[in-house]
């Protein structure tokens, strides 16, 4: 399917590796030209390397800016022009009980996964909406829906980002701009990896048997029972942000294997 993204300029938070390197080469399989963003210029550069090996004739670019600061988010619109496409994904997370959550890892991760999208789509979207075309899309998590009781924090920035591309959304009525989620499962990212290959081996057993037990325990109502790739997740962020998903506007999209339970 071709979904109409030849000349379309995109920026793809967090996409040195993960979901966000996913969603930068499935846009630029589709021709879209693409901006890589990370914290450091070596990760920026070999996730740009990369996305050109991967991706013949890929028209590529990154920045490092910290994005979880304003002076980050300032530093990359001001050496960026407009774009056509904002995904903002990146995001952190961490596994801490309820009670050991400090105001300031609270603020960290209000900073980096709400505060960096809000700066970025507050610049972006009125050029957007001048151009009359645009896509935003917050990659959020089904963390949003079902909070983990191990990362209350963290479910509730996922939450708010839900808030906040609706509230987006309701902006663009009678536009050809466009605000949606993508409410993305347990992914078989570059922290989880790391994350459950220290789990398993602090549990004596096999990674493979680390995922079954967090399957079976964690999110025991995943259909999917196993970890999502990057690439699942990527093909339905690129349709939410091409010319053919102009009539998803303001929806939570899910790409969480099942877990969620609820229909509306």
């Amino acid at each position: 399917m071709d979904l109409q993204l030849n000349g379309k300029r995109a920026l793809v938070t967090g996409s040195t590796a993960g979901i966000g390197f996913a969603i930068a080469e499935a846009l630029a399989r589709e021709g879209a030209s693409v901006v890589i963003n990370g914290r450091q210029q070596a990760r920026v550069d070999a996730a740009c390397a990369r996305l050109r090996e991967r991706v013949a004739g890929a028209a590529v670019s990154g920045i490092a800016a910290d994005l979880g600061t304003a002076e980050g988010c300032n530093q990359l619109t001001r050496s960026q022009g407009d774009v056509d496409i904002l995904a903002n994904n990146l995001g952190i997370f961490d596994p801490v009980p309820f009670d050991q959550i400090s105001d300031g890892d609270w603020q960290r991760m209000t900073e980096v996964n709400v505060m960096s999208g809000v700066r970025l789509s507050r610049h972006y979207l009125p050029a957007m909406k001048a151009r009359n075309w645009g896509r935003i899309v917050f990659i959020s998590s089904e963390s949003g829906a079902n909070i983990p009781a191990e990362m209350v924090h963290y479910g509730m920035i996922k939450a708010a980002q839900l808030a906040i591309s609706r509230g987006i959304a309701e902006t663009t009525a009678g536009t050809g701009v466009t605000c949606n989620a993508v409410l993305p499962g347990p992914t078989r990212t570059e922290g989880v990896g790391e994350f459950f290959g220290k789990l398993a081996k602090e549990q004596g057993v096999s990674l493979e048997q680390a995922e079954k037990d967090f399957f079976a325990q964690a999110r025991p109502s995943s259909l999917l029972k196993r970890f999502i790739d990057p690439a699942e997740v990527a093909s339905l962020v690129a349709y939410v942000c091409s010319p053919l998903a102009a009539a998803t506007n303001g929806a939570a999209l899910r790409a969480e294997g099942g877990i969620v339970r609820s229909i509306a």
